[in-house]
């Protein structure tokens, strides 16, 4: 019987849950639930001086928002050092590690040694068959991995196929520092083993650390867990993603409007490919993701596309649902107030009205904010510059001789005011936009807004006319 798939993210907790990570906890997840396993969250928090709480709860923070939900408590990897020192005195006690006494001074000078000979930087193994009772008193020891030192450390790679690596330029790593403290290479192996993990899905730049991992997994006599390396993430110039690029926390693409569907459709596919699809539900990705659709190159990562499919995702989306997240985002503190102060039953009602319309037009939530701020303004309007211009001396006298019209009729309809706009242009021999340009600028204050009669509608006529009469009094 096949044992249950283990996935697990282990971010350090230095810093935000930035893009590149989250794509790697969205590929574990997406794995976890492919397979019917389980998504572990390991804190890798052995960086005592740079681990934070508050970087730990913005990691937490980020992947609630993503929705990839982890499976039990986070772990810290710090609060296992004492069984991390087991498993470095079970490798002494087996003859598989040695203490090092070299000093940071000789450590140097046979860097600087190798250099001169052009060879690659490695410690030469000193110490590795040396009798212990030649240590220098008073010096404490590092552990040293015993490597081999002949052949190749393989790699069969889920992603990059079978990796090679020459067993000479892995060295004797050291496992434990002269301090007692454990390296990151021997407690992350301790901690997926004890864990139960089963695959470690990670980027493509640890797979070094893979092989030198490798060689304690056979130390100790325990099983290699399947390992797939993915590709880093790129900027759109192919150069290394940086701020500019978009290698920002997740909480700023949150904050950017962007839907955490849309950013785990858009992840996704850096990296990964099914077929030619590019929009995906997150039932199809749970459905079809697998190594077999993954790509060895560096994903470029790229602002249009990814607005571009959260549009789509936007538009697709229930409209209470995207009323919820729309109010997630509130509150935008706007004169003092705040917009949640402004929306009862009634705002929410015209909100909801609005939705259809808005968020056709609309590639975030700050797009659906900026086209529903039109029911949040307080009469009289304040005019944008352009919605100023349309509304000139002619302008605001046709206006004056529409009011009338739209007082008089008792069916307020999309479908009547729009009839009623177009019989009035027709027999003042205008063209639709020269009526409804002003009229926008009027009934909204600004030059681009949701359909002219979507806003009619929405106002309610009531409120229509007493914006109209505001502007030609």
């Amino acid at each position: 019987m096949c044992s249950q798939v283990v996935t697990r993210f282990a971010p350090s907790p230095t810093g935000y849950l930035h893009i590149g990570g989250a794509r790697t906890a969205l590929f574990n997840w997406l794995y976890a639930k492919a397979n019917g396993g389980k998504m572990l969250l390991r804190i890798e928090d052995t960086d005592r001086e740079r681990s934070t709480d508050a970087a730990i709860d913005a990691i937490v923070a980020g992947l609630d928002w993503m929705g990839l939900s982890y499976d039990g408590d986070p772990i810290s990897q710090h609060s296992r050092v004492e069984r991390h020192r087991q498993v470095v005195d079970q490798l002494l006690a087996d003859g598989n590690a040695y203490r090092c006494y070299c000093t940071p001074d000789e450590l140097t000078e046979m860097r600087e040694k190798a250099r001169a000979e052009k060879r690659a930087p490695r410690y030469d193994g000193t110490w590795r068959d040396r009798d212990p009772s030649e240590a220098p008193a008073g010096v404490k020891p590092a552990i040293r991995l015993k490597a081999p030192q002949q052949g190749e450390t393989i790699l069969e790679d889920q992603v990059q196929g079978t990796v090679r690596f020459p067993n000479k330029d892995l060295d004797d790593m050291i496992i434990m520092r002269s301090d007692g403290n454990p390296t990151y290479n021997l407690a992350v192996v301790v901690d997926d083993h004890d864990m139960g993990v089963t695959v470690i899905m990670r980027g493509d730049d640890h797979l070094t650390n893979a092989a030198r991992q490798s060689l304690v997994y056979k130390a100790m006599g325990w099983d290699i867990p399947t390992m797939a390396h993915i590709p880093l993430i790129h900027g759109p110039d192919g150069a290394k993603l940086s701020k500019r690029h978009g290698a920002l926390g997740v909480e700023a693409y949150r904050d950017m409007g962007y839907l955490p569907e849309a950013m785990r459709n858009y992840l996704v596919r850096l990296g990964w490919a099914h077929g030619d699809d590019e929009v995906f539900s997150t039932e199809q990705m749970i459905e079809w993701f697998g190594f077999d659709g993954m790509n060895k190159a560096a994903a470029r990562f790229d602002f249009k596309k990814l607005e571009n499919i959260n549009g789509i995702h936007m538009r697709n989306a229930d409209d209470n649902a995207l009323y919820e997240q729309f109010i997630a985002l509130l509150p935008f503190v706007e004169d003092g107030q705040s917009m949640l102060d402004l929306i009862d039953d009634a705002k929410k009602k015209q909100i909801m009205m609005a939705m259809p319309s808005v968020k056709e037009r609309a590639k975030t939530l700050l797009d659906l904010k900026a086209g529903l701020a039109f029911l949040f303004d307080t009469r009289p309007l304040a005019l944008e510059e352009k919605a100023a211009k349309l509304l000139s001396d002619d302008a605001r006298a046709m206006l004056g001789d529409l009011i009338p019209r739209f007082e008089q009729l008792t069916d307020w309809t999309i479908d009547s005011t729009d009839a009623l706009v177009r019989t009035f242009a027709e027999e003042k021999e205008l063209k639709l936009g020269k009526v409804a340009q002003p009229l926008r600028a009027a009934l909204t204050g600004r030059s681009t807004s949701p359909g002219i009669f979507d806003v009619l509608l929405v106002l309610g006529k009531d409120e229509s006319i007493a914006r109209l009469k505001d502007q030609i009094s």
